[in-house]
Parts: structure tokens; sequence; C-alpha cells
């Protein structure tokens, strides 16, 4: 994380002038869909997904061939008030547990034939205890949007995008408050397990958190400067790299989401080429996914993060792809068509 690229300004200006799908490659998509051999609608959200591939690809047909995962690892000065069930250490340990093949990611990468690649964000500097101030300065949060939007390299087809953090669930239920109101304990869950008055110290945490910054704020990027993390602040930007390069993306758990809903809230659009892998058992996830209009493609009430649930939403999206692309239409398979 050396290189100053960007100030929030200059990315508050880009998030402006985001693409939007290719209409050409969705209209081929969805003619493609009607010939195939099956009853219209007969295989439901996955023919809606090759028909989304297409279009922000921008391509037809859609491909699934070089999907990657993203994890993006940060520490939170508000960990040191016990809002999580682990020490702030953990994420560095369990940096070095994906570099040693031994996390739930690495073999969900494996099943799934993708790429995996882990960012450190400045672990041995965490951001500022959000209670007491803004988690990161303007230059902090933009240099480590600019480094997320670094990471989206040419090539990939799909991104998922998912988090290491101890205490980022701290930091999303306090974003979320941030950016969409509502009290603390409509976003605030367990996280790794916390319970009783250690789950109420944390709802305490995040409802001090929001008062202190919600007025403050002048919009979402200032918002997420304040109450997010550097590893939110890269999935963020990866987001934003993800739309200009015509990459999809699926989104991870609560932390992944609510980084991504800084955008949401930038601009409702912006999040139109992303879907949500997933809903965690993590509470505010739902609520949050709601909010920003989406739909998770399945509920398995996985809740660990690190890109897990996202990366195992490829096996849904790769089915899609291969059932537009390899099934035959009805002229090529000589099967009468609908009437």
């Amino acid at each position: 994380m050396d290189e100053p690229v960007a100030n929030l300004d200059e990315i508050r200006a880009l998030s402006g002038h985001l693409p939007g799908p290719d209409l050409e490659a969705g209209s081929l998509a969805a003619t493609r869909q009607a010939q195939l051999t099956k009853p219209a609608g007969a295989l439901g959200r996955l023919e809606e997904l090759a028909i989304w591939l297409a279009a922000w690809q921008a391509r037809h047909p859609p491909r699934l061939d070089h999907p990657r995962t993203l994890v993006f690892a940060g520490n939170h000065g508000v960990a040191a008030r016990g809002v999580s069930a682990y020490p702030a250490a953990v994420t560095a340990q369990m940096v070095q547990n994906f570099i040693a093949g031994g996390a739930a990611v690495n073999q969900l990468c494996r099943v799934f034939d993708v790429g995996l690649k882990v960012y450190e964000m400045n672990l041995d500097t965490p951001t500022a205890d959000i209670v007491d101030a803004p988690a990161m300065s303007e230059a902090e949060c933009a240099k480590a949007m600019a480094y997320g939007m670094m990471a989206v390299e040419p090539g990939i087809d799909v991104l998922a995008l998912g988090e290491m953090g101890i205490g980022n669930t701290t930091a999303a239920a306090a974003l979320c408050g941030g950016l969409f109101g509502g009290d603390a304990e409509l976003w605030t869950g367990p996280g790794t397990g916390v319970a009783g008055t250690a789950l109420e110290a944390k709802r305490r945490v995040v409802g001090e958190a929001i008062a202190r910054h919600r007025p403050a704020a002048r919009d979402p990027f200032d918002m997420l400067r304040r109450l997010g993390g550097l590893e939110l602040a890269a999935i963020a930007g990866a987001v934003m790299a993800a739309r200009l390069g015509r990459v999809p993306v699926v989104l991870d758990g609560f932390a992944s989401t609510a980084a991504a809903a800084v955008l949401y809230a930038a601009d409702p659009h912006a999040l139109d080429h992303c879907v949500v892998g997933h809903v965690s058992a993590e509470p505010g996830h739902r609520r949050l996914i709601e909010r920003i209009g989406q739909r998770p493609l399945f509920d398995l009430g996985m809740r660990l993060g690190e890109g897990s649930g996202a990366t195992l939403a490829f096996a849904v999206l790769k089915a899609a792809t291969a059932c537009h692309n390899g099934m035959a239409t009805f002229d090529e398979a000589r099967v009468s068509g609908p009437r």
C-alpha cells in the first residue's frame, strides 16, 4: 500500500461516470435463452444470471473461465473495545492461513477452480477507534480505495470480494447505520460469536459511533472514511474498478456488502453489476440486502466471511453459464418448440 493514487474528490467524480450494461449483449443472451430446449423460464434464476453476465461482461456468450476471489484484510482500532470474540492478532494469523492454503476459502477456490489473491492492508496500523475519531483520514481512505481498484487485474471474468478483519462487523454495522439510519440494534449482530453483555456492549459501541459521525458526514464516501475500515474501502474501490472494467461482481457477507453499499448510497444503480452470493447469518446482512434491492443466490446460514459465500456462488454462476452456452436450441436438437 504505497501509492497515493487518488483522493476522495477524484473517486466521487469517477463514481458519477460508471458505464451501464451492454444492451446488445444482454439482448443476444435473452434471445438465445428463449430458443433453448426447455420451457420458458424453466431454469429460473439461472436464466437471469446468464443474461446478467453477458450484459455486464459486454459480450455474448458470457464466459466464466477465469473467476477470481479477492480477500482484503485490515485491522480496526475499535477491536480494542472487546467487540469481537477473538483478539486483533487473528487478522494477521488468518492471512498466513490463507497463504498456507488452510482456510475455508482455499478449499472452495480449489474445488471450483477459482484464483485467489489476499491483500494485507497495513495490518500493523489499525484504523482509529470509530467511537473517538474517524477511522481514516481522507488520504488514507482514498489510498485504500485506489489499492482495491488496482487489484482488479485484466482477464478476470467474474470477481468475488471478501474480507478478513477482527472488529469489522462492528465497523460494518456502524457504516450501515450511518448510511441508512436505524438504531444500532437493527444492524449489530454477534459477529464472531459475542453474546450477552458482550453483545450489548458491541451495540453501545456501534450506537456511539453512529451518533458521533452520522451528523458530520458530508456524503457516503465521507461516511466510509469515518466508520469503515481499510479493507472495506478497498472492497468499495474494487467494486468501482470492476464496473469500469466490465467485470461482474459477487459480494460476500455483511462486511463486504456494507462496503459496496457505500456506492449504492451514492447512486442506486452503482451495484447493478453485482449480485450478493448468500445471505449471512449475521442479522444485519438480510436487512442490508433488502435495503439495497438485492436478492442473494442462497441462504446456508454461513457467517465466516473471507469470501467463502461469494466463492461458493461461483458454482451457481458456472452452472448458469454452462446451461446457456452448452444447451441445444430447439432447431439444433430437432425438438418441437412451444406452440
